[in-house]
């Protein structure tokens, strides 16, 4: 009879330990950071196809995003599809590209990672004012990549920020973290 209380017992320690770590992962996943890959060129020579990250998705919980930092969102037409890309235009900045060249409230943005000049502006040949929570990404590799000047993606809402992109865990040879300019 002990004999059936002591495995019972330790059944029950184990399913409790196996419960907590569900539950400590899942939070984890949930609130902290989240695994991604880097599916295609659109942010090279910063990050490459492949690559594969941890997002830091609590920063945004006690800070505002900042100029250059590089973001993970969802693609709003594809399930379980996530976009990286690199913050170019802040809430209540008025943003256009001229020439292949960013212009943030009139200025040349001051950029040193892009490969080129943008061959296509997309919807910023006008001028795009952004609202008190919305932002204008780009890719790095602007010529290969899907952003803000696609109207399909467009500009962001900060509620749909899922993070930004914190460590780079694959390739070995690349760990470390993710430099934002």
């Amino acid at each position: 009879m002990n004999e059936e209380k002591s495995i019972l017992r330790e059944l029950g320690s184990w399913l409790l330990y196996l419960l907590f770590v569900v539950v400590f992962s899942f939070l984890i996943i949930t609130y902290v950071g989240q695994r991604t890959r880097v599916d295609g060129q659109s942010m090279e020579t910063t990050l490459h196809n492949h690559d594969n990250l941890i997002v830091d998705k609590i920063s945004y919980r006690f800070r505002d995003p900042k100029r250059f930092e590089i973001i993970v969102f969802p693609y709003q037409y594809r399930e379980n599809t996530y976009y990286i890309k690199r913050i170019i235009g802040l809430p209540g900045e008025t943003v256009q590209v001229i020439d292949g060249y960013v212009y943030i409230d009139g200025q040349q943005l001051e950029e040193h990672y892009g490969n080129e000049p943008m061959e296509s502006p997309g919807i910023a040949e006008d001028p795009i004012l952004l609202g008190e929570d919305e932002y204008f990404v780009l890719g790095d590799n602007r010529n290969h990549s899907s952003d803000s000047r696609d109207a399909s993606v467009g500009v962001l809402k900060r509620e749909n920020l899922l993070g930004r992109a914190w460590i780079r865990i694959w390739p070995l040879n690349k760990f470390g973290a993710i430099r934002h300019e």
